[in-house]
C-alpha cells in the first residue's frame, strides 16, 4: 500500500504544467478543512468520483479528461491493501455540470471527489457538496478558490515563489526586485512573491508593473533599470512567461545594462517550456523552480508504456490524489478523507516528489531549484525528500 511518510513504488511523473484558474463564483464552500469530512470504512473499496472535462466540445478537454482518467487508474493499479472504487463523472468544463455531477457522485455514495479541473467548476463542486460533508481535491492551481472544503493539486504561485526566494536569500540575493504584469495572473504572483518575501530573510526593493504587450514591456524596461540602481537590487524576480514577455525581457534588461552577472534573475513560471527557451543568451544563468526532474521521468515513461502517449501536464495530478487517498485510508482509520486528515503534516509521496495539503486548501510541493547552463537545465539545489516542519 502507500503509505503517507515513504516514498510509494513506482513513482514519478512528468512536469506539472498549469491547471487552469478560472473566475470564481459568488459564494463559497462550508469550512470542512479544519477536520470535517465523511467517515469511511477502510476495509470496503473506497468510492471516489473524478470530475473531468470530457464532453465540452473542445477536442483538448477531452485530451486532458482521459489523461486524468488513466493516471488515476495507473495508481490504484499501484495500491497495495487499498481498493479504490473509481467513478468517472463529465462536467463538460462547466459549472453548474460540475456542481451537478458532484451532487450525482454524493448521492452514488462518493466519499471524496477528485477534479474538476477549471476554478470556476471546482468551486461550484466544492459549494454544491459542502453541506454533505465531503472535500475536493481539484485539479486546479488557482488559490482563490481554495479553503472550506476544496483543495487544489495544481502547482500554486506561492508555493514556488517561496521555494526561489528563501534559495535566493540562502545565496545572498535577498534584495529583490519584482516585474509583474498588470493582468489577473500577473497580480497575483506579484502578490505571492511579495508574501514569500515576508516570510523569508529577504527584503522587497521595489515593484515595476508593466502592460502585457510588447510596448509594455519596452517602456518598462528603463523603469527596471532605475529601480535596480536606487534600490541596490540584486535579483530581479519575473513572472512573465516563456509564451509572453520573458523572451523580450531577458534581451532588452541586459541590453539597458541590468545585466545577469551583476543581477540575479528569477521567474515565477518554468523556464524550461517549451525546449527551444533554453537556446535565448538572456536566460542563461537565470532560476526557476520545478519538480523533481527524476521521478518526473520515471513517471512519464510508465505512462508511456501503459498507455501508448506521454501524460497530459496535468495528468500526474489525479495520480497524486489517488496516491493521498490510498495512504491514508491504507491507515485504517474510519477518518482518513476529513480535512484534519487532508491536511496531516507529514505530507504525501507524488508522482513529482512530495506534496502536502495546507488547511486554507493550498498545497505545498517539494520543488528544485534549476538554471539555465549552456543551453540545458541543471538543477542547482535538490527538491527536498520531506517536510522538515509542521507546514504553513
Amino acid at each position: 500500500m502507500f503509505a503517507v511518510f515513504r516514498p510509494a513504488r513506482k513513482l514519478g511523473l512528468r512536469a506539472l504544467a498549469l491547471a487552469s484558474a478560472l473566475a470564481l463564483a459568488a459564494c463559497e464552500p462550508v469550512a470542512l478543512g479544519g477536520g470535517g469530512g465523511p467517515t469511511i470504512n477502510t476495509a470496503q473499496p473506497v468510492p471516489v468520483a473524478l470530475l473531468v472535462p470530457r464532453g465540452s466540445g473542445q477536442g483538448g478537454d477531452d485530451i486532458v479528461a482521459q489523461s486524468l482518467e488513466n493516471a488515476a487508474r495507473l495508481a490504484i493499479s499501484d495500491l497495495e491493501g487499498v481498493q479504490v472504487d473509481l467513478r468517472v463523472y463529465a462536467t463538460a468544463g462547466n459549472a453548474q455540470q460540475a456542481a451537478s455531477q458532484a451532487v450525482q457522485a454524493v448521492n452514488d455514495g462518493a466519499k471524496i471527489i477528485l477534479g474538476p479541473v477549471y476554478g470556476e467548476a471546482a468551486n461550484a463542486a466544492g459549494v454544491a457538496v459542502a453541506g454533505r460533508g465531503i472535500n475536493v481535491l481539484s485539479f486546479s492551481n488557482n488559490t482563490t478558490i481554495a479553503g472550506g472544503n476544496v483543495f487544489v493539486l495544481g502547482p500554486t504561485f506561492d508555493n514556488t515563489a517561496s521555494r526561489l526566494t528563501r534559495f535566493a536569500a540562502s545565496q545572498g540575493k535577498s534584495n529583490i526586485l519584482v516585474v509583474h504584469s498588470q493582468d489577473v495572473s500577473g497580480q497575483l504572483g506579484k502578490a505571492a512573491i511579495e508574501r514569500a518575501v515576508q516570510g523569508s530573510p529577504a527584503r522587497l526593493a521595489g515593484i515595476v508593473p508593466y502592460q502585457r504587450s510588447q510596448q509594455g514591456v519596452v517602456a518598462s524596461v528603463p523603469q527596471v533599470r532605475s529601480a535596480v540602481s536606487s534600490s541596490g537590487a540584486d535579483a530581479v524576480f519575473l513572472t512573465a512567461t516563456t509564451a509572453g514577455a520573458l523572451p523580450l525581457f531577458t534581451q532588452l534588461l541586459p541590453e539597458a545594462g541590468v545585466r545577469p552577472e551583476n543581477v540575479q534573475y528569477i521567474g515565477l513560471t518554468r523556464w524550461d517550456i517549451p525546449p527551444q527557451t533554453l537556446e535565448l543568451p538572456g536566460v542563461q544563468g537565470g532560476w526557476f523552480a520545478l519538480p523533481d526532474p527524476g521521478m518526473s521521468a520515471r513517471f512519464r515513461s510508465r505512462y508511456q508504456a501503459a498507455y501508448g502517449e506521454p501524460p497530459h501536464p496535468i495528468g500526474g495530478l489525479a495520480y497524486d490524489g489517488i496516491a493521498a487517498i490510498g495512504a491514508l485510508v491504507g491507515a485504517g482509520q474510519s477518518n482518513a478523507l476529513t480535512g484534519a486528515a487532508l491536511t496531516q503534516g507529514a505530507g504525501f509521496q507524488g508522482v513529482n516528489g512530495i506534496f502536502r495539503l495546507r488547511r486554507d486548501g493550498g498545497n505545498e510541493r517539494g520543488l528544485a531549484v534549476a538554471t539555465i547552463r549552456n543551453r540545458q537545465v541543471v538543477v542547482i539545489d535538490p527538491a527536498p525528500r520531506s517536510f522538515g516542519g509542521p507546514g504553513f
